[in-house]
């Protein structure tokens, strides 16, 4: 990637992982489809089975060669996130409700303005928290030893 290409990556991403989506241009323009992942170095999405090419792999220790058909990746401008009422591809907005929660929500023509909830998928965690004790980590007793007493001043350092 050239470094103009990396001026225009997207810092803010609407689109998540998870997310039912409407291809607007491309060969498989007007089909939906949920997307798999969410490529954000190149600003490129990949739609469940939508854009397939024909990828040659080459036969390797362990693996077998031959002609198969894979996702390939659909750049961010090409697919609108669907209403969920409407059903129909909109841009997506973002506003703060009364108890101060983050929302999207669903705008532009022909949209009806609702809150598009966040995928579930999300809260899974492709990889486990390790939740083992290693040799680098601090054990818990000093963890939860008290170092500083407001009260008495106790632990301050000397400046």
């Amino acid at each position: 990637m050239g470094w103009k290409a990396a001026q225009k990556l997207i810092e803010k991403w609407k689109i998540l992982r998870g997310d039912n989506v409407m291809i607007i241009r491309g060969k498989d323009k007007g089909e939906t489809g949920i997307i798999k992942r969410v490529v954000r170095s190149q600003n490129r999405v990949i739609v469940e089975g939508k854009n397939l090419v024909k990828k040659h792999i080459k036969q390797g220790q362990g693996h077998e060669g031959g002609i198969f058909t894979v996702e390939a990746p659909l750049h961010v401008s090409n697919v609108q996130v669907l209403d969920p009422q409407t059903g129909k591809p909109c841009k997506i907005g973002i506003r703060y409700l009364e108890d101060g929660t983050k929302v999207r929500i669903s705008r532009g023509i022909g949209a009806s303005g609702s809150i598009i909830p966040r995928p579930e998928i999300l809260k899974i965690r492709t990889t486990p928290r390790p939740n083992i004790i290693g040799p680098k980590d601090t054990p818990m007793n000093l963890v939860l030893e008290k170092t500083y007493d407001a009260k008495t001043g106790n632990g301050m350092p000397d400046l």
